[in-house]
């Protein structure tokens, strides 16, 4: 039990130094948006309306996106760009964070476990696990490789 409380301890320190840092960055963005030519279009009644939503009912939002995976992100930058008030945002942090520190603590825990007794059962097991994956990791390099190298390319055309 102490291991999930050190490990849910510091996933937690992460989390929150991890979304607080990219709600300052999409906070400062925003900041210098408004001082550069985008600041007619970010003074239109629409774009107000959107900001004031967001401000208004965006930390349940910002709580839930910890359970997810690759929206964390992108929730905590709009929150920041759209300036939510550090009283609502601070708290769906806190819990959103507490959240996400608490499953990955748990449930990562507790898959690495099982992983790791599997492979010290069964070494041919482990084996192929760790085959599979850097199989995987090296397909997927290859694939994005061969596909930028398809793309075509905006090059001036030469003349002869």
């Amino acid at each position: 039990m102490d291991e999930i409380a050190l490990t849910a301890a510091g996933l937690y320190a992460i989390v929150l130094l991890r979304a607080g840092g990219t709600f300052a960055v999409g906070w400062l963005a925003a900041a210098g948006s408004r001082r550069s030519r985008f600041a007619e279009r970010m003074s239109s009644a629409r774009f107000r309306r959107v900001e004031r939503a967001v401000q208004r009912w965006g930390a349940p939002v910002v709580a839930v996106s910890f359970l997810t995976v690759g929206f964390q992100t992108a929730a905590n930058f709009f929150a920041g760009s759209m300036r939510m008030p550090l009283p609502r945002y601070l708290p769906a942090l806190f819990v959103g964070g507490a959240g996400w520190a608490l499953l990955y603590a748990t449930v990562g825990l507790g898959a690495l476990e099982v992983l790791t007794r599997l492979s010290a059962q069964r070494t041919a097991f482990g084996v192929a696990a760790v085959a599979v994956l850097l199989l995987t990791v090296c397909g997927a390099v290859v694939f994005r490789r061969r596909r930028a190298a398809a793309a075509p390319r905006d090059t001036p055309a030469t003349k002869s």
